[in-house]
């Protein structure tokens, strides 16, 4: 199975919703802390992908260049 950030997000999401349901301070703070890993996983893939898809871009140039 291939993570995407869509995933990330979608576990901060439901983060989110138990923070918000949730009564007990602890439980929330604790929901909050996972959320915040949650996106910072998500900023981190979508960095990724976009360093990817760029340094791609780069290298067909280069070739393209050199033929």
């Amino acid at each position: 199975m291939s993570v995407t950030s869509d995933f990330y997000l979608a576990r901060a999401a439901e983060c989110e919703r138990e923070a918000q349901a949730t009564t007990l301070e602890n439980v929330r703070d604790r929901c909050r802390r996972s959320e915040a890993a949650w996106r910072e996983m998500a900023a981190r893939m979508v960095k990724g992908e976009t360093m990817r898809v760029t340094l791609a871009a780069e290298k067909q140039a280069k070739e393209g260049i050199a033929q």
